[in-house]
């Protein structure tokens, strides 16, 4: 496994090994001793969610102000651009985003320490996500930052109009955001 270090550093991707030949592949999705190996992390996941999702879904911004998750995620069919924001008020990199492109053909993983809060565009026609949690969901705990945020001004690339719940479409702004000391 190859460890990249995303432009917020406690992000990291993640690149397997893959092995494949003519009749397909095969790697490891997951670790514990080597991610903890390789990463420096001792996470221990609780809850594994496979959602799936039409083109144009954005999902997010969420976390749980108590009880944050820190998330290992990954696509298995299809291709999302997955963004990741610093919710932390003492760090350096409060209020800044990252993103990568996940997906089934680079089967590339990324860790999201707790703290931040993080949403995805599907931008292939469908996208299967899948991802390990540090704590369990507990819904009173989540909350949702305006996936369109205009302080955060992400770079969202998006073509058409978006797809969003209920939860997404009354998220609230960055500024007035519960956020972590």
């Amino acid at each position: 496994m190859n460890i990249i270090h995303a432009s917020i550093p406690e992000v990291l991707i993640l690149e397997p090994k893959v092995f494949g030949d003519e009749r397909g592949f095969f790697y490891e999705s997951y670790n514990e001793r080597e991610f903890t190996e390789k990463t420096g992390i001792s996470a221990h996941f609780v809850q594994d969610n496979h959602s799936r999702s039409a083109k144009n879904v954005v999902r997010g911004l969420h976390y749980q102000i108590r009880q944050p998750q820190g998330k290992l995620v990954r696509v298995t069919g299809g291709e999302i651009f997955d963004v990741v924001v610093d919710i932390r008020k003492s760090s350096p990199s409060f209020g800044l985003w990252t993103a990568i492109t996940l997906s089934a053909a680079n089967k590339r993983m990324l860790w999201i320490p707790p703290g931040f809060a993080h949403g995805f565009l599907v931008i292939s026609e469908y996208a299967e996500f899948l991802y390990k949690t540090t704590e369990y969901w507990i819904p009173a705990h989540e909350r949702c930052i305006t996936w369109d945020d205009p302080h955060l001004n992400i770079a969202w690339p998006l073509q058409g109009t978006p797809l969003l719940s209920a939860r997404d479409l009354n998220g609230v702004p960055f500024a007035s955001a519960e956020v972590f000391p």
